[in-house]
């Protein structure tokens, strides 16, 4: 209200203080017009014509006389207003007479113009959201809402969009008017997914997270619960090798020796665990990407072992920085305990180096199971196993790809795939 009453008012001091008859539709005396004149902002401050749809900003006295003496009633902004006639009264003052002989001042403090200040034409994609008032025009007053059967959280062609007092105004198309309050110009279903977490899957001993990549909107439960992440935290080692590749610093076909030493480092996984490579250490050479398929396809504790040993100077500083910045924590390579969130932020690391890593990931000895067990799209993920852990990290190539990261503990198979599939039917 402030800010339009200066808008009126800041004219006043800028403009010449001369008028003539002819601003207003009615005649006027000589004397009229030089009393006019002398009266500074009259032209700016009160109509000159009609209004075609007029609107009071506030409650508003209105009067029984021409010259505001006797009040009659109060008004409110949302009573209709219907003008009659434009007039001057004895004070020179304009006044509206209304259509049940009542009285009010021309002003432009107390009335405005409700129409469409301006409209043009546009070509967006927006989404709904759970409260949405839908309009056959852009809304001034007078303007009824309309029934629909839009639901929240889907995308809309916008076609046009309008200006009027009240906001601003987007025109769905085949649909109607809604204002842009009511539509969000990011996919916004990660909203929708937050809330069937918080409803289905808030439990102690879940930890969940979820990412969109295109809007960088995250949703997520327990994302910080440490667990002991087993074999997720292969999914350090597959990022750091890719980044000493693209940094040239070896190259897939370099081939690592299997010693003993392999198996025996700080930090290192039990060789019997999970391994299709020998147990005992063969002295035969392996290629870098030979051993990048099995950890992430058959999650080879030996091969993560050699990569460990060689290419991450086992777990050395530099490493232990670069992950720690791109998990937001240290993760640990001795007790490899980790977080929900930690497991995803590094999954969207791999998927940001483009890396071949991620093909292995998308076809693996564990793809009939959990995340990407009922999931028709492509789904790149790294499970993990250990005691009454069960984990899964993926990155699921929707229409709009997302992470997502599920811990837990004391939980089967079929609770991570349920996980998924809900996350799922929301963002596919």
């Amino acid at each position: 209200m402030k800010k339009l009453l200066l808008l009126f008012i800041l004219p006043v001091f800028l403009s010449p203080l001369i008028l003539d008859s002819g601003e207003f539709d009615f005649p006027l005396t000589q004397g009229q017009r030089y009393q006019l004149s002398a009266q500074v902002g009259t032209l700016y401050s009160y109509f000159d014509h009609l209004p075609k749809n007029p609107s009071l900003y506030q409650e508003t006295v209105v009067y029984a006389d021409k010259n505001l003496k006797q009040v009659k009633a109060m008004i409110s902004p949302a009573d209709s207003l219907k003008i009659k006639s434009l007039s001057l009264n004895q004070n020179l003052t304009p006044v509206f007479e209304l259509a049940d002989g009542s009285y009010i001042a021309a002003s432009k403090f107390l009335i405005f113009d409700d129409i469409v200040l301006e409209q043009v034409k546009v070509d967006q994609v927006y989404w709904t959201k759970e409260q949405l008032t839908l309009y056959e025009s852009p809304y001034v007053f007078g303007v009824p809402a309309k029934t629909h059967q839009l639901k929240a959280y889907l995308p809309v062609k916008v076609v046009s969009q309008a200006r009027t007092q009240h906001g601003t105004y987007l025109e769905i198309e085949g649909q109607g008017w809604v204002n842009q309050n009511d539509l969000s110009s990011l996919d916004n279903r990660i909203e929708k997914v937050q809330a069937m977490l918080e409803q289905k899957y808030k439990k102690a001993n879940y930890g969940i997270y979820v990412k969109q990549l295109a809007t960088q909107q995250v949703a997520e439960v327990n994302q910080d619960l440490e667990m002991y992440s087993a074999s997720i935290t292969k999914l350090p080692i597959l990022y750091y090798v890719e980044e000493e590749l693209q940094n040239a610093q070896f190259k897939l076909d370099d081939r690592l020796l299997y010693t003993e030493e392999v198996n025996q480092f700080k930090g290192a996984y039990d060789a019997s665990g999970s391994s299709k490579l020998s147990l005992i250490a063969d002295n035969k050479d392996y290629s870098v990407e030979e051993l990048l398929k099995y950890v992430a396809q058959n999650s080879d504790n030996v091969a993560s072992n050699l990569l460990g040993y060689y290419l991450t100077n086992q777990y050395d500083a530099s490493y232990r920085r670069d992950i720690k910045r791109l998990a937001g924590r240290s993760w640990s390579m001795i007790d490899k305990k980790a977080t929900a969130q930690m497991a995803g932020r590094v999954m969207e690391g791999l998927y940001y180096q483009n890396s071949p890593v991620l093909d292995y990931l998308s076809e693996t000895e564990f793809d009939n199971q959990r995340i990407s067990k009922d999931i028709s799209v492509r789904v790149a993920h790294k499970i993990g196993d250990a005691y009454d852990y069960k984990h899964d990290v993926a990155i699921v190539y929707a229409s709009s790809p997302f992470i997502l990261s599920i811990f837990t503990d004391k939980a089967s198979y079929d609770d991570i795939t349920a996980i998924a599939n809900d996350v799922y039917e929301i963002l596919k």
